[in-house]
Parts: structure tokens; sequence; C-alpha cells
């Protein structure tokens, strides 16, 4: 399979929080788009590995994705090392996303700043033709994709640029609570955690509300670029 837009997640419902506004918008677009998640979230208070894999699958069809897979690094243990990086640059020549939505680089859980550097370096490292890796036991070529965009998350910071997700808001709450062993739910008898509280979903809104503000609209996701952003011309920007 391949993809247009590939985002890579440190645990599943990462991508929900932050990026899955801009997901949904993308394939009402008609792109081919997909979420891998780096680990299965064995380390969360909440819920257990059974459970947040039927939520993250419930997830996906909410958004209409093409593809979700998972590498199977360690929660809260794994490195941006050399094994980490061939695990990962695999399912990166096997999707061949031309855009990858990433991790922050930095953020108050460290999985999430280690997972940014190692989907960075990684995407860049799948294009050297000289680290050899297999899929399903055949050889695989080569495959760089052509941008990577760091999706903001719990730190509010300024965005490189916004996204406008006015009309895939509700498609995103929908997503997002999906995962109901990991917020606000007051039927289930868990450990209340950072992001259990129904403030901490108002939060989510609030900083959605913050970006579209700042281009103009009623929601909006924020993106930073490790590079200077190029248009064609100053009419392709709103």
């Amino acid at each position: 399979m391949k993809l247009d837009v590939l985002a890579i997640a440190a645990h599943p419902d990462d991508a929900e929080l932050n990026c899955s506004g801009t997901i949904a918008k993308l394939v009402s677009e008609g792109k081919k788009v997909g979420i891998l998640d780096l680990t299965k979230g064995e380390l969360g208070t909440r819920g257990s590995v059974e459970i947040r894999e039927k939520e993250a699958g419930k997830a996906a069809k909410i958004l209409g994705i093409h593809y979700r897979g998972n590498v199977g690094l360690r929660d809260g243990f794994f490195l941006n090392d050399e094994d980490s990086q061939r695990r990962l640059i695999t399912f990166i020549r096997e999707l061949k996303p031309e855009i990858v939505l990433a991790s922050a680089l930095g953020d108050r859980h460290p999985d999430h700043g280690k997972a940014g550097r190692l989907i960075s370096d990684s995407c860049f490292l799948s294009g050297l033709r000289k680290i050899t890796t297999q899929w399903d036991g055949n050889e695989q070529l080569e495959w760089r994709p052509q941008s990577v965009y760091h999706y903001i998350q719990d730190r509010l910071v300024k965005p490189d640029f916004v996204v406008d997700i006015s009309n895939f808001w509700f498609q995103k709450i929908d997503s997002i609570m999906a995962y109901s062993s990991q917020f606000y739910n007051p039927s289930i008898d868990e450990p209340e955690t950072y992001i259990s509280s129904p403030q901490y979903l108002k939060y989510i809104e609030a900083r959605s509300v913050t970006y579209g503000h700042m281009i103009g609209t009623a929601y909006g996701e924020g993106f930073q670029s490790e590079r200077v952003l190029g248009v064609n011309s100053v009419f392709d920007l709103i």
C-alpha cells in the first residue's frame, strides 16, 4: 500500500488528540492516509493493551483511514537508536508516504520528544539506499518522504502553520472519545490521570480554538517544521 500521508505517534490516541482533524480532512479530499503507532501504550495507567488496540481500531473507522499499524517498540523505554530506526524504516519504505505527520520534538511526556526525533531521523535514513531492509522476506527500496511536519502536543507553542479543521471538529472529538478507557468516562472505575478529567478535553478544545483564531477560523491544528517552508505564490497563503 502506498499512502499520501502517514501520521506516526508514540502511543495510540496521540494522533487522534493532535492531528485527527487534519487526517479527517485529508481523507475527505481523497487522500490515502494512515496512522502508525510506535508502541502499544502498555504503560498507560488506565485500560490495557487489548482495550487500547480495540479503541484504536474504532478510532480508525471514525476517521476513515486506509491503514493502521504498530511498530511494537517498548512504551517508555524505546530509544532513537539503530534498532528502532531500522524497524521504523521498514514501515516507511513499505507505506511510502509523501508526507509524514510526526510527534512533537519536545513535550511533557518524554516519549513524545523521543518519538519526534526518531521519526525525523528515520525518514531521512529511509532514503539512503545503502541501508538495507526487508519486508516479508523481500528486499525494500529506499524511500524518503517529501516532508515531515510535527504536530503540537501538550505544550502550547507557536505553530509554523495551522490547518483549518472547523468542518471536522466533531469527527476529531469522536475519534478521541473512541478511547473510552483513557479520557473522561464516569462509568468506569479507573484511577484518575492527567488526561482523564473533563478539564483536559476542554483544554483540547481551547487549543484548537486558539489555533483556529490565529487564521480566522473556528478550529485549527498547529504544526511545526524543521525546515523553512516555501510556496510558489503568495496567493497560496490564506
